[in-house]
């Protein structure tokens, strides 16, 4: 956080408005960025949560042909059933807004036509893929192909969503339109262009990235990996006739690129924000340049890792070419949550689905909140499985946090009727229980610390973890005095004992309320106060004598097994359902175009032998193999680190693309490429000889 911090504008990835919002987005993205903002409303910080329905992207069109319905009614439905979403599960933005906006639409006119008139844009007349049967110009989602990083068949004209490569259509391999299947053509057409390799190497950028050194790994990495292969200019506008058109002369027919009208739906949002705001009387209402002009803000974006490149560089390009703006302080990334084995996936239906959830367990927020919160992919990709989430449930939530809770009200409600008369004096002639108290306020004082502090660098599952702690603490502490034993001999005892114990369940309230806003506001009303504040968690006295505690609750219930077998069956279905329609939710039956055999006698593919192996530096998917062709060695780079642990591979044949060009990737020099098969559910296989042979023997 920066010294002059005043207020805090966080940001949460723009969802496009083509489907409702499934557990990925919400670990990924929506569920940190919220728990994070609860925590700066707690310390009282000014902060505003903006974010809104991206609704120009292209699979916004893609469905409206799918639904045979216009765009705009595509984006009118997903908006509302998102939007409600959010709200039911907790997600407290202080404005939600919608790219379709007219605020929006001028925000993002006068964004491009401030950079046009300064001449950032290179104007270029370029070969861009052509549709025949579909007769239109296809933007960079509309065309699919193979990844030439990776070999991902399903990666996108921008991006390959599965090793996080930013790319441009002509780099696909086998490139085939979205809309008709057919392969495109190229054809010329003019469009403006941000030229990022000249910014990349402007003083002001490089300044700017001294900034990556501060922030998570997997941000450092991938921004790395761009901006060390060179960045190349992306265009900025797009022939589509859905977005917001382009505001100059000769652009007619063409919008804004998704990637430069989206990001700056933060910037409308705002706008739209302090607008309502003020139209409250007694509002206070900053103006929005204060936001995103003023040094004194600190901006942070959350997203998930498919997003990184375009808040970590490109969105800040934007902002610095424009000169007026702030850049992001920080961009807490995460990476994928799978489901149950396998990647989430919209296309086959494999998700847990938000409206849905809220549907099956009415309720139950918090649950589903602390159990993502707990398997967080802040890191590297994480997992949900149903049956991890009631054990998490029942064994945390339920065993410890809502036991513990329980335990006390019933016993204050049964000793004194729910009254809290009297604090004993805190003091027992019982050492061992003075003892047991001591290092009980110990462990409490430590977690709160350690909570603290882990929510300020945004490490919320060790946040989370050291709030749990708290309630373990109180647990123990009831089970090592034992004061229903104490009742027949020590009254005094028994009166300090549940005194602390309602002060431990006051900070847990105070301390649930980022996490589990559900659970605290109740735990609050339990507690028989209106209202607690943070600072309150240093406090040694939070519930005074004479408070009046409410009829005991218990804060959760047991996830039974019928519950989960429910959904573990609903799962089951979808999986049959998508083995018997292979063509349309597997590429493993795909064949690619025809190509000659001229073609295929071109590649010069050899059996090399892996002689030594180690992980690329900051980078999470790369090997750095040594490969003996018999009659040379040769480095090799592969994306196959999540895979093959270095040591698996040492001694292993393998078939190596020998005669493919060299291409420097982090700076090191790759001199070919190994064949590998995989499928569409996270596997791959090395492709070598079954039997020993001779290194640089050619297959054939």
């Amino acid at each position: 956080m920066k010294a002059n911090t005043k207020r805090y504008l966080v940001t949460a990835a723009l969802p496009y408005a083509n489907g409702p919002v499934h557990i990925g987005h919400l670990a990924g993205c929506y569920l940190p960025a919220d728990v994070y903002v609860r925590y700066l409303r707690a310390i009282g910080k000014d902060v505003l949560f903006i974010c809104g329905s991206d609704e120009h992207g292209v699979p916004i069109t893609i469905k409206a042909k799918k639904e045979g319905i216009t765009p705009q009614q595509v984006v009118d439905k997903y908006d509302g059933i998102m939007k409600n979403a959010f709200k039911d599960f907790g997600i407290d933005f202080s404005y939600y807004g919608r790219t379709s906006s007219q605020v929006h639409h001028e925000t993002a006119q006068t964004f491009f036509k401030n950079l046009y008139d300064k001449g950032v844009f290179e104007e270029e007349v370029t070969q861009q893929y052509y549709d025949e049967e579909a007769k239109q110009f296809l933007a960079d989602r509309y065309i699919t192909g193979t990844c030439p990083r990776c070999g991902n068949p399903n990666a996108y004209g921008d991006q390959c969503e599965k090793c996080g490569t930013a790319l441009s259509p002509t780099d696909l391999i086998n490139p085939k339109s979205a809309l008709s299947g057919a392969a495109p053509v190229l054809r010329e057409t003019k469009n403006w262009f941000l030229p990022m390799g000249k910014i990349q190497d402007s003083p002001a950028f490089q300044e700017y990235i001294k900034r990556f050194e501060h922030w998570k790994s997997n941000i450092k990495g991938q921004c790395a990996s761009w901006l060390n292969e060179g960045l190349q200019s992306r265009a900025m506008t797009r022939d589509l006739d859905w977005g917001v058109p382009v505001p100059i002369d000769g652009a007619e027919g063409k919008v804004l690129y998704v990637w430069f009208d989206a990001p700056i739906g933060y910037i409308s949002a705002t706008k739209e924000a302090l607008i309502a705001r003020g139209q409250k009387p007694e509002a206070r209402s900053l103006a929005w340049q204060d936001w995103w002009q003023n040094e004194e803000t600190e901006l942070i974006h959350f997203i998930g890792k498919d997003n990184i490149v375009f808040h970590a560089i490109i969105f800040p390009m934007m902002l610095l070419t424009h000169g007026q703006y702030i850049l992001p302080s920080n961009v807490p990334a995460n990476e994928f949550l799978n489901l149950e084995g396998d990647k989430i996936s919209t296309s086959r239906n494999w998700a847990v689905w938000l409206h849905e959830y809220l549907h099956d367990f009415p309720n139950k927020q918090d649950e589903l909140r602390y159990v993502l919160t707990s398997i967080a992919p802040e890191t590297k990709d994480s997992e949900f499985t149903w049956k991890d989430y009631q054990t998490r449930v029942n064994s945390e939530l339920v065993s410890i946090f809502g036991n513990f809770v329980n335990r006390v009200l019933v016993l204050c409600e049964k000793y004194y009727g729910g009254r809290v008369t009297d604090d004993g004096g805190r003091m027992t002639e019982d050492g061992r229980v003075m003892e047991v108290r001591k290092h009980c306020f110990e462990q409490v004082a430590a977690s709160i610390v350690e909570m603290e502090q882990c929510l300020g660098e945004v490490k919320l599952r060790d946040a989370q973890a050291a709030f749990i702690n708290i309630a373990r603490a109180g647990n123990k502490y009831l089970a090592d005095t034992e004061p229903w034993k104490l009742a027949k001999t020590d009254e005094e005892a028994v009166k300090g004992i549940l005194f602390d114990a309602l002060q431990i369940c006051g900070k847990l309230a105070i301390a649930a309320a980022p996490f589990l806003p559900h659970t605290a506001a109740k735990l609050t009303q339990l507690l028989g106060v209106r209202e607690l504040k943070w600072n309150q968690l240093k406090e040694e006295v939070i519930i005074a004598v004479g408070t009046q505690l409410a009829k005991p609750e218990i804060l959760y219930k047991q996830v039974e097994d019928e519950e989960i077998n429910v959904q573990l069956a609903r799962l089951e279905a979808i999986k049959k359902a998508n083995q018997a329609q292979p063509s349309t939710t597997s590429n493993l039956n795909e064949l690619k175009p025809h190509i000659s055999y001229e073609d295929f006698e071109k590649l010069d593919l050899r059996v090399g032998k892996v002689i030594a192996a180690e992980k690329v530096p900051k980078a999470d998917k790369l090997l750095n193999l040594t490969v003996d062709l018999g009659f040379e060695q040769r480095t090799i780079l592969s994306g196959i680190a999540e895979y093959y642990k270095p040591e698996e591979l040492v001694g292993k044949l393998v078939t190596v693309v020998a005669n493919l060009a060299p291409r420097k990737i982090r700076g090191i020099e790759s001199q070919g490429m190994l064949l590998m098969a995989g499928n569409d559910f996270g596997k791959l296989y090395s492709v070598g000889p079954e039997q020993d042979i001779e290194p640089g023997s050619v297959v054939k």
